[in-house]
């Protein structure tokens, strides 16, 4: 077989040391190379306009190849300085020739493009495009990032409006509008006393079967205060407490109890002391008929105020210290009590009473110690008829036993169907009072600090959204960034991966001539490569 035919193949990697080993190039090339840049520095320095130059000298490493269309280009532009003899005496061109020159002796081109192709394939390319895979997976997980930020920013948003539209505020002044809402209380807990009397035949229940396993014949109170809720409504904690209705009611203000208008009339704060300051002047009790002046000596106490049973008062001129007990019981049922200099006045004993203060003139579903009774008995009754379900459902009634044939037809008439409706009064009754909005409600009422955390609750929705849609627009601005990276290295790419395409049909043409036109294939490197 003629050798001839045979392709010289030789690869990319290895072709430094492939032209070394075959004595191509020497092995000191690096040390000449760098005399033949030197020039080329020098040269480049007085070029003429032409566009193929610029072209060529400007983003690239200048090599041999690109000197020899250097040269091309100046036998069009110094034409004019060519002598008789041929030769050109620009010295331009003989600059360029000298560069052609060196770099031809011992053939240390070849070693410097061959640098050059191994550098583009194995270092410069792959790492721009590794560069480029980093850019877009961060492009990519900046636009996720953006994606979760508009879900983060609709989510905080929709809790927001939902946040708000349970507690009927509209969101432009959280703390104020809140605040404004316990306008609504007093009705709220109105309509909702009116729901719970449903509870009414469940507590009957409850009562009858208690009344009967217990077996006492008299009757069973159960759940007290709900009871008592049914029967009177959403009354006063001070009736509830007293049994009377208060003269005058005075709920907690959120401002101090010491400032009191003067043009309202004296009220006696019984809760921090027992003394009564009744003035200069000496206080008289109007009997409805003749009036006499009492002496009151040293010190008056009054005692159980809040019912008005009796008042304990020096009676003795002698001041001996002893002290009568007048009840009004022993007295004229239509007396009436008449302190004008104290300012206090006691009217008839009965369903009338004093004042209820502090938290005793808060209504018992608004009072926090009687609610959370309520709900306790409302949970006691809840567990009860879900008991007798239970029951009913598994054919365990107790009431079937032959024992138990006795019972009140109250209890034996109960079928699944009818305590399932109590069961469902009592839920629907449970679910009024601990509602969101009462529940929210309620503790704005009764604690400010709850107002505070429940407003910052509210805001930092609102702050949450703002911060997405700042941290979206730091993630857009980093996309664009990146995606401009992007734009800029991928012609970059582009460009070196044919100029290295270029270099690799150059050195195998120029080795090719060496052995007498012998194909040579340089293998791997940009053949393997991808744009």
């Amino acid at each position: 077989m003629d050798d001839q035919n045979i392709p010289i193949d030789i690869h990319t990697t290895k072709l430094l040391d492939w032209l070394i080993s075959r004595r191509h190039i020497p092995k000191d090339w690096q040390n000449r190379v760098i005399k033949v840049r030197e020039k080329i520095n020098n040269a480049i320095q007085d070029m003429p306009v032409h566009d193929g130059i610029v072209k060529l000298v400007s983003g690239q490493h200048i090599n041999y190849f690109h000197c020899l269309k250097i040269v091309d280009i100046l036998k069009e532009t110094e034409k004019d300085s060519k002598n008789i003899f041929g030769r050109y005496g620009s010295q331009r061109m003989k600059d360029w020739q000298d560069v052609i020159a060196d770099y031809q002796k011992d053939n240390i081109y070849l070693a410097e493009v061959a640098v050059m192709l191994i550098r583009n394939v194995s270092y410069e390319i792959p790492s721009m495009k590794k560069q480029v895979h980093k850019l877009e997976q961060l492009q990519a997980e900046n636009e996720k990032k953006i994606k979760d930020c508009n879900k983060s920013e609709a989510v905080s948003q929709k809790e927001f409006k939902v946040a708000c539209g349970q507690l009927g505020i509209k969101g432009e002044k959280v703390k104020s509008e809140l605040l404004d809402l316990l306008n609504e209380l007093p009705q709220l807990y109105e309509e909702t006393a009116e729901k719970i009397t449903i509870v009414r035949s469940a507590i009957e229940l409850y009562a009858a079967f208690t009344k009967y396993l217990s077996g006492q014949d008299i009757d069973c109170i159960n759940l007290p205060i709900l009871s008592y809720l049914i029967e009177k409504g959403n009354t006063t904690a001070y009736e509830f407490v007293y049994g009377e209705k208060p003269l005058r009611i005075e709920e907690p203000q959120k401002a101090t109890m010491e400032e009191v208008d003067k043009d309202d009339v004296n009220v006696i704060d019984f809760g921090d002391s027992d003394n009564i300051d009744f003035g200069d002047n000496g206080a008289e009790v109007d009997f409805g008929g003749e009036t006499k002046e009492i002496d009151f000596g040293d010190q008056i106490v009054l005692e159980t105020p809040k019912s008005a049973e009796q008042i304990i008062c020096s009676t003795d001129s002698s001041n001996d210290g002893s002290f009568e007990i007048i009840s009004y019981d022993d007295l004229n049922p239509d007396l009436e009590i008449v302190l004008d200099e104290s300012g206090i006045v006691v009217e008839k004993s009965g369903e009338d009473g004093g004042i209820a203060r502090g938290e005793e003139a808060l209504t018992i579903l608004d009072h926090p110690k009687y609610r959370e009774q309520i709900i306790n008995d409302l949970s006691e009754l809840e567990a009860f008829v879900k008991m007798r379900l239970f029951e009913m459902s598994h054919e365990s009634d107790v009431l079937s036993m032959s024992q138990m044939q006795d019972a009140p037809t109250t209890l034996q008439m109960q079928t699944l169907e009818s305590v399932t409706a109590l069961a469902d009064s009592v839920n629907v009754a449970l679910s009024c009072l601990t509602n969101k909005r009462i529940q929210h409600l309620h503790n704005i009422k009764h604690s400010e600090r709850y107002l505070d955390l429940l407003t910052a609750s509210l805001n930092q929705k609102l702050t949450l959204g703002d911060r997405m849609r700042a941290t979206k627009k730091v993630l857009e601005d980093k996309t664009a960034q990146t995606a401009d990276e992007i734009r800029k290295l991928v012609p970059v790419i582009k460009l070196l991966f044919e100029r290295s395409k270029q270099m690799q049909r150059e050195i195998q043409d120029d080795i090719s001539k060496k052995y007498n036109g012998r194909t040579v294939n340089l293998v791997g490197g940009v053949n393997v490569l991808t744009v």
